[in-house]
């Protein structure tokens, strides 16, 4: 598949001949696009944005690394739950001895899926709680190929009412900001959910930076980075300064464990140092020398959030 480059390739682009649209990633130059065509540069990049097996930090044995963890998954009750975004896998865990202390909710990052959050899942259900994991939309065993964050606050919103209630919820990376969002409840969700306890993980704080780092890796220009956020302003209903974790969890006002790695380069440690001066009730912890995804199974996380959330 080659570069897409020349007039005749941006005008079938511009008639919807999506080069490389199907399983595998299509390669566009960018750069080219956005010089002559930043409108369509603009909206090429939101469409990859929103597929997740296109991001560039799934990695090449990601395939291999599911069937792993999947197996972590056996006895689980697992549900399908129709949303208004699409049908959604769920795994719930239940306690030994049949005494309840709660109900948590366990939210994956993009590209990922619930088998890679049973390190703090397993702790939590062992110490007595009832755990749903959810699969996102297009991610794991949820049906579908494209998703937006706005979409995977709507399924949890959607999962929680139809499954919970829910006294708090656990969320890594990208997870947080949509669990944040739905705790907020803001247009076009149709209601908040009112969690007692967040827990968040290697939380992005600012959704630009997110969109911002996303386009600087493509090359694209900044008129089609305009461009690319405007859909998501459009599906979010708020502009791109108000889509934060931070003004999310002032909304709430609810108790929040921060949890980050200062060695995290996928989303920066002072993403959580933003957060934790949102409001009173943010705890951060601060590991170092664990990354963006080994801080999921770290004995000293796996502690602090069950410690965390036995104070309910």
């Amino acid at each position: 598949m080659g570069v897409a480059r020349g007039r005749d390739c941006v005008e079938s682009l511009r008639a919807g001949n999506y080069i490389g649209m199907g399983r595998a990633a299509p390669e566009i130059d960018f750069e080219y696009l956005s010089a002559c065509a930043p409108g369509l540069a603009g909206d090429l990049a939101f469409r990859l944005f929103c597929v997740p097996r296109f991001s560039e930090y799934r990695t090449s044995d990601h395939d291999v690394l599911v069937r792993r963890a999947r197996r972590h998954l056996d006895g689980a009750k697992f549900q399908r739950v129709m949303t208004h975004v699409g049908e959604v896998a769920t795994y719930e865990l239940l306690p030994d001895g049949g005494k309840v202390r709660g109900s948590i909710l366990v939210v994956h990052g993009w590209t990922s899926e619930a088998s890679f959050m049973m390190a703090l899942a397993e702790p939590l259900r062992r110490s007595g709680f009832r755990v749903l994991l959810a699969d996102c939309p297009a991610h794991g065993r949820s049906r579908g190929e494209q998703t937006n964050l706005v979409a995977c606050a709507q399924a949890m919103v959607e999962v929680v009412g139809l499954m919970g209630p829910f006294d708090a919820i656990v969320a890594h990376s990208m997870g947080s900001l949509a669990a944040v969002m739905a705790g907020a409840g803001e247009a076009p969700l149709p209601n908040e959910v009112n969690f007692k306890r967040y827990c968040l993980i290697a939380p992005p704080n600012r959704f630009a930076e997110v969109t911002g780092r996303f386009s600087n890796r493509l090359g694209v220009s900044p008129a089609a980075r305009r461009q690319f956020e405007r859909q998501l302003e459009r599906i979010a209903h708020m502009p791109m300064s108000r889509f934060r974790s931070d003004r999310f969890l002032r909304i709430a006002m609810r108790p929040t464990l921060v949890i980050h790695d200062r060695d995290d380069h996928e989303v920066p440690f002072h993403n959580a140092q933003e957060m934790v001066a949102a409001h009173g009730q943010v705890k951060l912890v601060a590991f170092e020398g664990l990354g963006h995804r080994k801080v999921l199974y770290a004995p000293p996380v796996v502690r602090a959030v069950v410690a965390f959330m036995r104070e309910m």
